[in-house]
Order: C-alpha cells, then structure tokens, then sequence
C-alpha cells in the first residue's frame, strides 16, 4: 500500500494532538521567538557597527595644548595652514569655543566660559583618504606646524565600543546556533517519543507493505508542518516586537543607536528563520526516525 493512501489519517495522529493543539507547535514558536530576537540583536550590531566605522573612518581631532592664549592662537593657525595644504586632508575646522563650552559646563560650571581658564583648541579633520599611513603623514606634519599639538584618531576613542559591538554580534550568533541545536535536540525527542507511542500502528503500516522510509516521510510532515505553523506564530511575535523597539529608539535620535537600524535585507533574514529552522528539523526527524527504526524491527 502506498504511504500516500494512509498518510491523511496517520500522519494527523503520529504525534501527540490533544485539543488540535500540539506542543511541538508551541515549542517551535517559543523557539523561533528567543532565535528572531537574538537574530534581530546581532544584525542590528552588525549595522551599527558597520555605521560607526563609516563615521570615524579617516577622522582625526587636533588638540592644541598651551596655557598662553596667544601662542594657543598662532598654533592654532599654523595648524590650519599646515592642514589645508595637505591633500590627505579633506577638511579641516575648529570646534567653535561656545560648543566646547556648553561640553565642558557639566563638569567645569561657569568656569569653562571664564577666558582666563585655558582650554585648548580642538580641529576636527576629516581626511580624504582614510588609512593608517595617510594618519600618521598628517599626524608628522601637524606636529611639523606646532610642537604644541596633539593628534587623536576619534576610532581609538570608542574603539571600547566597537569591541563591546564585536562581543555583542559573536553572543548573538552563538545564541541562535544553540538555539537550532536545542530545536534539533526537541526534534529527536519529539520524534522517538511519537515512534514509542504509534510502535502498533508503525507495525500495521510494514505489515501493509509501508517501507521505513515511507513511515519516516509521516514524521517529516508532521514535524515540517508544526515546525513552519509554530515558526511562524514565534517569528511574526518577535519581528513585531523587534519593530516596536526599533521605533522606540529611532526616536531617541542618536546616531550611534540609529545606526542599528535593520534593513529590507535583515527583515527578509529574519522572515526566512522559520523556514530555515524547518528544514533544518525536517532532516534531523527523518535521520532519527531511520535509526529507529532500524533498531525497533
């Protein structure tokens, strides 16, 4: 007989169904739920990362350091001269005094805007051909202009940051690799769990002519089939609640955190997890049910 004659009936009872809701189902939804979040985390650093490269990439932060206000100011404008002659150097500005003052007031008070107070000049520079070798040109030829100048990358300031991003991205995506594992373990579970409870009617089925490949296809549909609905319960749950963040912090108006901002891309990443998983669940059932079989004839 063929499986396909018996596979209506059978294949709707080969695991457990109790109220017509199965708790593989469940249990895929609660899975898929936990991967498209932590999926969501590690794509969103990637893009932030990513951005956060893009905007220091090439950008450098002169300090001129002096207490004397008038050689600060002849510094300052050899430094400029020196810059603007530069072809690595794209573009050179100071940081206006007002600003550096309003940055300093919460930890100086009132005192920062005192002109007595030396605070020291800060250009920012934006270089036309971000490299190594192209910082430590205008890096000689800063210090060149003024012994009293400081070169800074503005990436070695927050490189702390972009180590902590690189964490966060590996964390993430050992999470949905456990995550496939523990959905794999729950399939063979599942499966051997579904063969012990039908051994009888697995019996019928080979005394009708059913080969072990034939019944395995019984447990791929049913676990296909609540692995893609469950998938699809967690995935849609998680994508809603990771757009509802996403909303959130697209309000908070930083850059640094806008960056994490998910694409069309990710959004399709995320959306094809249930599938993926399913495949995935698909092949463990059908290796572990062969096995099984094997040994129960």
């Amino acid at each position: 007989m063929s499986v396909d004659v018996v596979a209506g009936a059978a294949d709707r009872r080969i695991l457990d169904e109790r109220g017509g809701t199965r708790a593989m189902t469940w249990i895929m939804a609660i899975m898929l739920f936990l991967t498209v979040l932590a999926a969501a985390l590690g794509l969103g650093m990637v893009n932030a990362a990513g951005s956060l490269d893009r905007q220091l990439a090439g950008r450098l932060t002169v300090q001129i350091v002096t207490a004397d206000a008038a050689q600060r100011d002849r510094d300052t404008q050899a430094v400029m001269t020196a810059l603007n002659n530069m072809p690595a150097v794209k573009r050179a500005v100071p940081v206006d005094r007002a600003r550096l003052d309003e940055l300093l007031k919460p930890w100086l008070g009132k005192v920062s805007s005192d002109a007595d107070v030396p605070i020291p000049t800060l250009i920012d520079v934006d270089m036309s051909v971000p490299s190594e070798e192209s910082a430590m040109l205008v890096a000689k030829g800063v210090r060149a202009a003024a012994t009293t100048a400081r070169v800074d990358s503005q990436s070695r300031w927050l490189s702390p940051v972009a180590s902590f991003m690189r964490t966060m991205i590996a964390g993430a995506a050992a999470l949905v690799l456990l995550m496939a594992l523990a959905t794999t373990a729950v399939v063979l579970l599942a499966a051997r769990a579904g063969l012990e409870t039908h051994r009888d009617t697995i019996a019928i089925l080979h005394m009708l002519g059913s080969t072990d490949v034939q019944v395995a296809r019984l447990f791929q549909r049913r676990i296909a089939l609540d692995t893609v609905i469950g998938g699809a319960i967690g995935a849609v749950a998680a994508m809603l609640v990771v757009w509802l963040i996403a909303r959130e912090v697209n309000g908070l108006g930083s850059d640094l955190v806008g960056g994490a901002a998910l694409t069309l891309r990710d959004w399709l990443i995320l959306a094809a997890l249930p599938l993926l998983f399913a495949i995935v669940a698909t092949g463990a059932a059908r290796v572990a049910v062969l096995r099984r079989l094997r040994v129960m004839q």
